[in-house]
């Protein structure tokens, strides 16, 4: 396959981007977590945090300590040679209470696509996906991997508020939501996992590169699983290696 030959984006003097491509892309995802993956092993003098997206990386540094002409290309080389694989070794089964005041959208969505709410329910829930980036919003997971089947545009105009825990599509892109947010996309179901605790250590539970099971729970589950996700407990289950 042909790849997009990887291109330098300075911004400012504390920090630069890599950019991979102009595409989300599975490949061009897996580049960004390889390079994301190097330079976390690498211990590069003034690198401060890297910041991973669907197709670049943007690389924070202490210019006090790095020149950012100087590790631009040194990080732009790198990101030019053929880059390993990172190996997903966690994978999160997520429970999702679907459709009803858990997921508003998820009947005018399967009618879109002239399903039963149940198909696309299976349809959703079927696919391993994984986590390309988390951004917009502290803890807003985006996910690789959604149904190409079940792919619809946001709506026009954003509700001016949906629920923390939403998981929604848009366009073709799936979402675990964290926090309570203007949203446009279309609200499928809901987790009572809190995926971004402030106060806890890591503060985000998912990260990039983990896998993702949705797994369909009962409605008359959700209480009990919410009060333990509030009183601190983990309600998704973590599968390693």
């Amino acid at each position: 396959m042909t790849h997009d030959a990887p291109r330098l984006l300075p911004c400012g003097d504390t920090a630069f981007t890599i950019e991979f491509g102009k595409r989300i892309d599975a490949h061009l995802s897996a580049r960004v977590l390889a390079l994301d993956a190097v330079l976390a092993a690498s211990a590069l003098p003034g690198l401060l945090e890297t910041v991973p997206t669907y197709r670049s990386l943007t690389v924070h540094l202490d210019p006090l300590r790095a020149d950012p002409a100087e590790l631009g290309r040194a990080v732009l080389a790198l990101a030019g040679e053929p880059l390993a694989a990172v190996p997903s070794t966690r994978l999160w089964r997520i429970p999702v209470v679907y459709g009803g005041e858990f997921g508003i959208d998820l009947e005018a969505v399967a009618a879109h696509h002239g399903l039963a709410p149940g198909t696309l329910i299976e349809r959703h829930s079927a696919p391993e996906y994984r986590v390309a980036m988390i951004g917009f919003l502290p803890g807003y997971a985006y996910l690789e991997g959604l149904d190409p089947g079940l792919a619809l545009s946001r709506w026009p105009s954003p509700r001016p508020l949906t629920p923390a825990g939403t998981i929604s599509i848009g366009g073709a892109q799936a979402l675990v939501a964290s926090i309570a947010a203007p949203s446009g996309w279309h609200l499928l179901g809901r987790t009572p996992e809190k995926t971004f605790v402030p106060e806890r250590d890591p503060v985000f539970l998912l990260r990039p590169g983990d896998r993702v099971r949705f797994v369909p729970t009962p409605a008359a589950r959700w209480d009990a699983l919410a009060a333990a996700a509030e009183a601190g407990e983990l309600v998704a289950e973590l599968c390693e290696g």
